[in-house]
């Protein structure tokens, strides 16, 4: 199997002490011990922050328990890409596959026992940035911590795409030069991982979450649009023209559909596309490529980026940079 963010090296080790400490600097103080035969440890762990993500690959190759207890400041989301775990967060416990991730919150004790041959894919969300968003979403202070179920179906639609999110920030990190150099994708896609859990993931916020809003005013929507047009060049998020103008951000997104028939998201798309077109247009074709230029406006596809121009402007984006 291959081995992940190769390219970004923490350690490899076969000191326990050693490989309890660095995953610990990493992640937290927590308690590791091997379940089966020494001779096995030979673990690999590799490691890249993105703003308030860090995804990682964590290869113990032996049979190991972990017990963290309470992880307190973040989230995990914990894929195995072979082999098999046994994770218990608080009250609940599953067996973790390729096919079922672990999501621990972090007031709940965890404890794992990982069979050897079991090498995961880690994506740690600070607790701080998960509760910002779900604040935003409701458009009120929380309560109490948010718990999420802690098994996550990676077969069903929308974690299957959100796996799929998961693995182009992997193949992005692999090149310096990827899309993770650009702030606008790193944002759109921490942004995307995040808003997808709160919405999708049970959690004891869902039936809040799910609960109809009134629709923001034509108002707040005006000044919502001016919002997006005058901030269109930074990392932007719903939650951030919301806060922007004083609503929750599901009431801004029930104005939006019931003004103008679209999300706030598909109007910053909107407006990013013109201001692609402003800069293909007046672009130098020597020194400008339209890679550049659509990820820095947030594109990260760029064959979905030449469809949505082409439909919009009727030809191929590096037709308008060799025009110009």
């Amino acid at each position: 199997m291959d081995v992940l963010l190769g390219n970004r090296p923490v350690f490899a080790s076969s000191d326990l002490d050693e490989v309890r400490d660095e995953v610990g600097r990493i992640f937290c103080p927590h308690k590791l011990d091997l379940a089966g035969a020494a001779s096995l440890l030979s673990a690999r762990f590799n490691s890249v922050g993105l703003g308030s993500v860090r995804i990682s690959y964590l290869d113990y190759g032996a049979d190991v328990r972990i017990e963290p207890g309470d992880l307190g400041t973040f989230f995990l989301v914990m894929i195995p890409l072979a082999g098999r775990s046994l994770i218990r967060g608080g009250d609940q416990e599953i067996v973790s596959t390729p096919e079922i991730a672990a999501l621990p919150s972090p007031t709940r004790h965890l404890d794992m026992r990982w069979a050897a041959g079991t090498p995961q894919l880690i994506v740690k969300f600070e607790r701080t940035a998960i509760e910002c968003a779900l604040e935003q979403l409701l458009g009120e202070p929380l309560d109490r911590p948010i718990v999420f179920d802690l098994g996550v179906d990676l077969t069903a639609g929308w974690a299957r795409a959100w796996r799929g999110m998961a693995d182009l920030i992997v193949r992005e990190a692999e090149h310096d030069d990827g899309l993770t150099a650009q702030p606008l994708a790193v944002a759109h896609l921490e942004n995307a991982l995040v808003t997808s859990l709160l919405t999708m993931q049970p959690s004891n916020y869902r039936e809040r979450l799910t609960a109809p809003r009134p629709p923001a005013l034509p108002k707040v929507v005006r000044r919502a649009l001016e919002f997006i047009e005058q901030h269109a060049h930074l990392p932007i998020t719903t939650e951030d023209v919301a806060r922007a103008v004083a609503v929750s951000g599901r009431s801004l997104q029930e104005g939006f559909r019931a003004h103008l028939g679209r999300t706030p998201m598909a109007q910053l798309r909107e407006v990013r596309l013109a201001k692609a077109h402003e800069e293909l247009s007046a672009g130098d074709p020597s020194r400008t490529t339209v890679t550049t230029v659509a990820a820095r406006w947030g594109f990260l596809h760029q064959g979905r980026f030449a469809a949505q121009y082409r439909q919009r402007y009727g030809r191929h984006p590096s037709e308008t940079l060799r025009r110009g």
